[in-house]
């Protein structure tokens, strides 16, 4: 099983990748959550053209990538979970939860370190909200997570066929949970007590710093109710709420491919919200 998962990872992974996309950009088309405020051909033109630049990069500087790293810690015994005699159906669940409880705390990092969050608020600055918001990120941030994630498969040692799972979890939830996509109310809340689903997520991306700072998640809704980032609605009705930052409006900025990377070097960035001390209006010392 782990040399197939080796052999064919990549195509697995794109197979995954190509029909969640294609499934959730025929889902916008079909039932729209909110009105777009910038071109999409413009917005995907930029959004795609930065996803096929980290994609080179990272099978350039990560051939292997965090399968090959799970590999070669199965191979040596190493991790955590190598020290426990379980079940492997029992291993791989634990590892893909324990995953996925790492990239929300990673998120929460991304947004609390003023220095991270100059890379992350390339996410953030999209000004509209889709599927291709997910797959929007700076190339230096895709490094240091895959710097992070091999750092956590050294420690835990998972299967490779966990690590693969929930690499397509990890692509799969992230387009469906960006995606401008409209679904029945009963069918939103029902989800939403187990995964993140695009109405949860999509307060994430509101121009309110404390409601940017809320709902990390990206495939288990648990961890932001546990961890009590909770938030169930923005103030604003979702076909009203403002997506963005509210410092970064400009088009050429926020849109096109060039600012996109020069965005993390613009400007100050300030204690962000999630780490910043409130002042109460009567608060005098």
């Amino acid at each position: 099983m782990n040399t197939f998962m080796l052999q064919h990872e990549f195509a697995i992974r794109l197979a995954c990748f190509l029909f969640m996309f294609c499934s959730m950009s025929l889902w916008e088309l079909a039932a729209p959550r909110r009105r777009l405020t910038v071109s999409k051909l413009l917005r995907w033109a930029n959004n795609l053209a930065l996803v096929a630049l980290n994609s080179v990069l990272v099978r350039a500087l990560f051939p292997a990538a965090a399968v090959g790293v799970a590999a070669f810690t199965t191979q040596q015994g190493w991790g955590l979970l190598n020290y426990f005699i379980l079940p492997s159906w029992v291993v791989v669940l634990v590892s893909i939860v324990l995953l996925d409880l790492v990239i929300y705390l990673q998120h929460v990092m991304f947004h609390a370190v003023p220095l991270l969050w100059r890379l992350h608020r390339v996410h953030h600055a999209d000004l509209d909200i889709d599927v291709t918001t997910g797959i929007r990120f700076h190339p230096i941030e895709i490094i240091l997570s895959m710097h992070i994630k091999a750092v956590v498969i050294l420690v835990l040692g998972p299967p490779v066929l966990a690590v693969v799972i929930f690499e397509v979890l990890l692509n799969a939830t992230s387009l469906f949970n960006h995606g401008n996509v409209r679904m029945p109310p009963t069918l939103d809340r029902v989800l939403r007590l187990l995964l993140v689903t695009p109405d949860m997520h999509r307060v994430h991306h509101s121009v309110e710093e404390d409601e940017t700072n809320s709902n990390f998640a990206f495939n288990l809704s648990v961890w932001d109710r546990l961890f009590g980032t909770y938030r169930d609605r923005p103030r604003a009705k979702h076909k009203d709420m403002i997506i963005g930052i509210s410092t970064f409006r400009e088009t050429n900025r926020c849109v096109w491919l060039p600012g996109i990377l020069m965005l993390p070097f613009i400007g100050k960035v300030m204690n962000y919200d999630i780490n910043r001390r409130r002042v109460k209006s009567d608060d005098t010392s």
